[in-house]
């Protein structure tokens, strides 16, 4: 949540990231990664320090909301990031007319709208069912999958639409970002060395951040889980590992996020001691 929220600060208070497209985007990414964690950690840590750990009904409900919420609007956004570097790297002539201001703010709602519409069409189906007891998750978090099957009554065509639409959906996006990242390949290899390099430098961050992100979301979704101890493993690994990426990626690997981030602690230092 730290570093997340470090990056989203430092891209806004930056008027060189603010205005950078893929800054921008990176901005966006790390926001919808710091919200994914405050809606589980903080709740896991705590549970670890009960003995008896519970949770409402509606409780539930809202962390299964908010993760496909969130989940299926970053699957989104990292389509967008993809298609910046596309145009970035084999069309940096028409990069800024194209990726203008007016495009960005709505690639992000886009995305939002996505992640809405996702949720909806799966939690409109599942608030509905009746639970009757006992109702235990035996996991660190709420989700879908081990929810509906608490239910006391047949849910096997909603499994079968969860799996659908929050599986397929995952399978889907990975596919075409591994395809965009292959044609941006493919493009500039016929070019100099350098720009190859320079391809390779840029596409290898995005490239890990979403093979690590889709990676268990694909897992959980689409395989047979027999054994609990990797349900729970995945989990802690979708729910931190995962978000702890994007700061640790983007930031440590990228100049002109540091530069940045010494620029904005000059300017606080500065403001400091003004006062």
């Amino acid at each position: 949540m730290a570093g997340n929220l470090l990056i989203v600060i430092t891209v806004t208070c930056d008027s060189h990231l603010h205005s950078t497209p893929m800054y921008f985007l990176l901005g966006n990414l790390s926001f919808l990664d710091m919200s994914l964690s405050t809606i589980t950690t903080p709740k896991m840590v705590a549970d670890f320090l009960r003995e008896k750990k519970t949770i409402s009904l509606w409780g539930c409900m809202a962390q299964m909301f908010f993760l496909h919420f969130l989940g299926g609007s970053e699957m989104t956004l990292l389509i967008v990031m993809a298609v910046d570097r596309y145009i970035a790297i084999c069309k940096p002539l028409h990069y800024t007319a194209i990726m203008s201001r007016r495009v960005l703010v709505g690639s992000v709602l886009l995305s939002w709208a996505v992640g809405l519409v996702h949720t909806m069409s799966q939690m409109v189906f599942t608030v509905t069912l009746p639970f009757c007891g006992p109702n235990i998750v035996d996991d660190i978090f709420c989700d879908l999958p081990l929810v509906i099957k608490l239910a006391c009554t047949e849910t096997y065509v909603l499994e079968l639409l969860v799996i659908a639409d929050s599986g397929l959906l995952s399978f889907i996006c990975f596919t075409l970002l591994l395809i965009s990242y292959s044609v941006i390949l493919v493009t500039v290899r016929h070019g100099s060395s350098g720009g190859l390099s320079k391809a390779l430098s840029t596409l290898s961050a995005h490239i890990t951040v979403v093979t690590l992100f889709f990676g268990p979301c694909i897992f959980i979704y689409t395989w047979p889980f027999s054994s609990v101890s990797v349900d729970k493993f995945l989990s802690v690994f979708y729910s931190v590992i995962t978000p702890l990426l994007n700061p640790i990626i983007y930031t440590l690997r990228n100049r002109e996020m540091k530069s940045a981030m010494s620029r904005l602690r000059t300017q606080c230092f500065s403001f400091r001691h003004t006062f």
